[in-house]
């Protein structure tokens, strides 16, 4: 006897988790990246350009968090998995030493790498309401 669920849902929902875990991971590692490269020169002078790569990627993250999940809340993982990463970066090893300091490249880092994804969650999160809205006044 077979109960009245499929197990194609659950193993639908077990591989959007394992996805969606793979992301936040990449956002991690993304941020880990970016911030080891953050001081890069360009001559004598910082150039920043794992802060516009983290941008474009995790952008392309969030997007492919969306294509798995439908709720923005979960598109967010990725970003989630960043600011995990940055946060780490923060604190020292065990000789005292520490990946990010009081710099404002670490400034330029954060702002270019979350805003272009938060505004894109945002916009998701917008979208998610209206269809929402919509659906209760239907009924």
């Amino acid at each position: 006897m077979t109960s009245g669920t499929s197990p194609a849902p659950t193993g639908r929902r077990i591989l959007d988790s394992a996805i969606l875990g793979l992301l936040m991971f990449d956002g991690a590692l993304t941020a880990v990246l970016a911030v080891l490269f953050l001081p890069t020169y360009l001559g004598s002078v910082p150039f920043p350009i794992s802060a516009l790569v983290a941008g474009v990627v995790n952008v392309l993250l969030v997007l492919g968090a969306r294509t798995v999940t439908d709720r923005a809340s979960m598109a967010a993982l990725p970003l989630v998995g960043w600011f995990l990463g940055f946060v780490l970066c923060m604190f020292g090893g065990p000789g005292g030493d520490a990946l990010l300091l009081a710099s404002p490249l670490t400034l330029v880092l954060l702002g270019f790498a979350v805003v272009p994804a938060g505004l894109l969650l945002l916009r998701f999160a917008s979208e998610e309401a209206v269809a929402r809205g919509s659906s209760v006044r239907r009924a």
